[in-house]
């Protein structure tokens, strides 16, 4: 058993904040259907390279455990068939930009009409309402309307984006966690309802305690590198052989860190003594730091600080963190076998549950795989689908018919 079993997912969202979602609710259980235009499908299909088996290792990366139709709703018979499947659903993704889906007669309040207990969730740029409702958006635009892009990077350089699209996936999360509450709500009240998430409300909301320095003090936060704006030592140093992140949060742990790198006489410094102390003399505090670090490697930095219960790490190269015997032991990176292009690595499931677990069940679809599998499950006899396939109302990958 898994958490989300019988729930049923029409998925009509594309490139990630949508897909991400969809395939957590995969993981745990649920049947996803994902609806893809014609004539390639998710758009993130054709972004690479690198490509495996002709896919983008981008689409491969959030589309696992679902099944791709790919249905031409520009013809009449194609949005025959969605409202079937909008029929048998229990949630709706999409992230269109607002008005999309009304304009071809698939409103919320429209598919409510013959589906109230389905759970329509709507992922877009800016949201459903405000003035920039109708404004395309994009990861990188929300990262810098938010204010996120400003806090990241040097002081002396240009505002930087964050090294993955965190406006999209923090906004599939978010999405998640809407569609989970509402089936909650709809086991108390037998109905659906909409849900409303946008990117930049999504990224705006990681502000958290940068925001309420501007609203205590009226002044913006300023970039800072790898610094914290409260707490010091809390931030990456250099050693011999690379990087290290160190975290020293209170009185105790200064101690520690203190006597860990043999420097007793900073420790009673009445200049280092407090946090606001430290916080103030950062510029005289730091050199001292760098000097005792940089003469050290990395492992040696870390043994020392461990040692002294100091939250201490380095700072990994992608490929490094991908082959840390931690993350392996996490099951974070997990792999499956496509029966076209062979084992698939992939990343695991973060959500671990004791006594019903998600599981990584099928390798992300090729376009239109399922057309003939699902189109079955909703009536439709073989000859029916060939007319379909015939019309173009259907179209799917070479290599995937059934």
């Amino acid at each position: 058993m898994t958490p989300l079993d019988e729930v049923r997912v029409l998925d009509l969202s594309r490139i990630l904040s949508g897909p991400i979602c969809t395939m957590l609710m995969g993981d745990m259980g649920a049947d996803v259907v994902k609806v893809e235009p014609p004539p390639h499908g998710d758009d993130s299909r054709q972004w690479g390279p690198p490509f495996i088996g002709g896919i983008s290792t981008y689409f491969l990366s959030i589309n696992r455990n679902k099944k791709s139709v790919g249905l031409n709703l520009k013809s009449q018979a194609g949005r025959d068939i969605l409202w079937s499947l909008i029929d048998r659903a229990d949630v709706l993704v999409e992230n269109f930009r607002p008005g999309v889906l009304a304009k071809l007669g698939f409103s919320y309040d429209e598919v409510a009409r013959r589906n109230s207990r389905l759970i329509y969730c709507s992922i877009s740029g800016f949201g459903q309402t405000g003035p920039y409702r109708d404004r395309p958006g994009y990861d990188v635009v929300a990262q810098g309307e938010s204010g996120l892009m400003d806090l990241t990077g040097y002081p002396d350089g240009p505002p930087a984006k964050l090294g993955t699209s965190l406006a999209d996936i923090v906004a599939g999360l978010y999405a998640f966690h809407g569609i989970l509450l509402a089936l909650l709500a709809r086991h108390r009240t037998g109905k659906g309802q909409a849900i409303d998430v946008s990117l930049l409300d999504s990224m705006v909301s990681t502000l958290t305690y940068q925001a309420m320095i501007y609203f205590a003090t009226g002044r913006s936060p300023k970039r800072m590198g790898t610094r914290h704006p409260s707490i010091v030592p809390y931030e990456s140093f250099r050693t011999k052989d690379g990087f290290v992140n160190i975290g020293v949060t209170n009185e105790k742990q200064w101690l520690n860190f203190c006597r860990a790198l043999g420097l007793p006489e900073i420790a009673s410094d009445g200049r280092f003594q407090t946090m606001p102390a430290r916080l103030a003399h950062y510029d005289e505090l730091r050199p001292i730091i760098d000097k005792a670090l940089s003469a050290r490697t990395r492992a040696e930095v870390m043994d020392l600080l461990a040692e002294g219960g100091i939250a201490v790490g380095p700072v990994n190269t992608v490929a490094e963190a991908l082959e840390d015997p931690q993350l392996r032991a996490r099951e974070m990176v997990a792999e499956l076998v496509h029966p076209e292009y062979g084992p698939l690595k992939l990343l695991g499931i973060p959500i671990k549950l004791s006594d019903t677990p998600g599981r990584m069940g099928s390798a992300p679809p090729r376009f239109g795989e399922h057309n003939r599998d699902v189109l079955r499950q909703l009536g439709f006899s073989d000859s029916a689908i060939s007319e379909f396939a015939t019309a173009k109302v259907i179209e799917e990958a070479v290599g995937c018919s059934s």
